[in-house]
């Protein structure tokens, strides 16, 4: 690993932004830029020992400029904004980085990846993210695969309300995820869902959950499955009831339509907290050594105090899933160029890393 420190520019200093800070800060192997338009934010930043540059993204030439001279791009920026950075990134000759579950986004990084001299990373996060990993890493254990199912929640350890949920992280795109077609692949033929749909009951450790269709989660697996896979979906977890109440909001009352609406409803009503779980539960079955066989993958992780500070359950694996994936290319375990997906990652390799081991 190179000894000079590794120039790092962080776009957004939301809530996962700051637990970036706090796992590629501590390193002392990363110089750290900050760049985000909200004075505020960037002032809590001041005793980290990072820069912090006020800039608004959304402005070409202001995210040009707060580019220049960085080796990484990191952005933490609602997904809306992942063409426009990734691009600019592209022009500055950094690698580049997001947590987008933005369906349409990933499409537009693909399209720039193609004749890039640098990697472009996207869905660096839980789901999509992780989940891909260890999926891929099961499916590669079978001669031929019948079922890949991928289930995923962000929950709160203590619900009290009716939605029996607290917010975690961004409001933009868990809407989107409620709101956007789900891919899938059934019967051998890649398609789309609707999101909210195809409900199940199952239970871990002896909680009940629900689970359903929500959009993005699968990342590229889709494109790397097909015509290997006979069934792979991907499902959000929540507490049951969830899903009827969420549904009513945006196919009942149209807020689906109207998702600044739906949007200010959630921030003002629905309290975020620190006291949270993620669940990760994945299921591979196929033919293995001519016997059908089944293999699944469980994981809870809880929040935790890193470095003195005390991360969400989603913050520390969102963070350390972007985190490690910039740690494995700066130790050049990842392609140098052109579009990586997260299933390029080995699942070994991930948890042996000094972020992914938060997984571990």
């Amino acid at each position: 690993m190179a000894a000079t420190k590794t120039r790092v520019a962080l776009l957004g200093a939301g809530k996962i932004g700051d637990a970036i800070v706090n796992l590629l800060g501590a390193t002392g192997d990363y110089a750290l830029t900050v760049v985000d338009r909200d004075d505020a934010r960037l002032a809590l930043l001041r005793d980290t020992g990072v820069t912090a540059r006020r800039a608004d993204i959304a402005d070409p030439v202001a995210l040009a400029a707060a580019l220049q001279g960085h080796d990484m791009v990191l952005s933490a920026s609602p997904y809306y904004l992942t063409p426009a950075i990734a691009a600019a990134a592209k022009a500055a000759g950094a690698h580049y980085f997001d947590l987008t579950e933005d369906v349409a986004s990933t499409q537009a990084v693909k399209a720039l990846a193609a004749d890039a001299k640098t990697a472009l990373v996207p869905q660096c996060g839980l789901a999509p993210g992780f989940v891909s990993i260890v999926a891929y890493d099961l499916a590669r254990r079978f001669d031929a695969l019948r079922d890949v199912q991928m289930r995923v929640g962000a929950l709160p350890i203590y619900p009290t309300n009716a939605l029996k949920y607290n917010l975690t992280w961004s409001t933009d795109g868990l809407i989107n995820e409620y709101c956007n077609p789900c891919e899938a692949i059934i019967d051998g033929a890649m398609t789309t869902t609707l999101a909210l749909e195809e409900t199940e009951a199952f239970s871990l450790d002896g909680i009940a959950y629900e689970a359903f269709n929500t959009s993005g989660g699968l990342g590229t697996l889709c494109e790397t499955l097909d015509g290997r896979v006979e069934n792979l979906n991907y499902k959000t977890v929540r507490y049951p009831g969830h899903r009827d109440i969420v549904k009513m909001l945006i196919r009942d009352l149209r807020l689906g339509q109207r998702r600044e609406l739906l949007k200010d409803v959630l921030e003002n009503a629905i309290p975020m907290t620190l006291q949270d779980v993620v669940l990760v539960f994945v299921t591979v079955s196929g033919q293995r050594d001519g016997r059908l066989t089944q293999e699944t993958y469980a994981k809870k992780i809880y929040s935790a105090t890193i470095n003195g500070q005390h991360l969400s359950a989603i913050q520390l694996t969102t963070a350390s899933g972007i985190c490690a994936m910039v740690d494995l290319m700066r130790a050049g375990s990842l392609p140098q160029s052109g579009f990586v997906r997260q299933e390029d990652v080995r699942l070994d390799d991930f948890l042996a890393n000094r972020f992914g081991k938060h997984y571990a």
